[in-house]
């Protein structure tokens, strides 16, 4: 079993334009004659890697807490891919991810879940969601579509993708970082930070390869 760790670091991590920068503040300090080292921080629930719920752009929505955890825990497939994602691009990154599911799904053992991959995307590279290809991802219905970008979609006009992929409850997992990851079938664990009444949140974002 191999775990990729697929986060930013908080403090240094990307910002979206115009979000605050995370803020690192030291309350008590061991050599300053303190019991203890403590930090308290300041940070957008949008900074680094992160998730979006429906709130974020609807205003009757759910919001983080409300929204099924099973969203955020499973199979997921990785797909590189580079410029704009048309939905033809959608098309075939789901059908790929249908035929990887079912190979996945031949190696596991009978008690094991399902392979689901097809559910949730990530994207490797610097991808930029189309509104049709937005609609695609949609129209199937998937649970989760992450990027290694700060938004989904085009960063000077994000809202038309948020709204389609958000209207049909996609979880957005934004500000991933794929890198050392290869193409293929993981399990995904991006389960955020509970934050009561929240439009997105930070969360710590690991792919485990079996």
């Amino acid at each position: 079993m191999k775990v990729y760790d697929i986060s930013q670091e908080v403090f240094s991590c990307a910002v979206f334009p115009g979000d605050p920068s995370p803020e690192r503040i030291e309350m008590m300090k061991i050599n300053e004659g303190a019991i203890c080292n403590l930090t308290a921080f300041k940070m957008c629930a949008h900074n680094g890697t992160h998730v979006d719920a429906p709130y974020h752009f609807i205003d009757k929505g759910k919001t983080i807490d409300e929204v099924d955890m099973k969203r955020f825990v499973g199979y997921a497939y990785v797909a590189s891919h580079e410029g704009d994602i048309t939905a033809e691009d959608a098309t075939s990154i789901l059908e790929k991810a249908r035929r990887a599911a079912e190979e996945k799904q031949n190696s596991l053992k009978a008690d094991q879940e399902s392979c689901d991959a097809y559910n949730r995307i990530l994207i490797k590279g610097k991808a930029v969601m189309t509104e049709d290809a937005a609609k695609i991802f949609a129209e199937n219905k998937i649970l989760l579509f992450g990027n290694e970008f700060q938004t989904v979609g085009p960063e000077d006009a994000p809202m038309a993708v948020h709204l389609i992929m958000l209207g049909e409850e996609i979880v957005l997992l934004e500000g991933i970082r794929l890198g050392e990851v290869e193409d293929g079938v993981y399990f995904l664990s991006a389960a955020p930070i509970n934050l009561g009444n929240s439009d997105g949140a930070p969360c710590r974002a690991i792919l485990v390869e079996f």
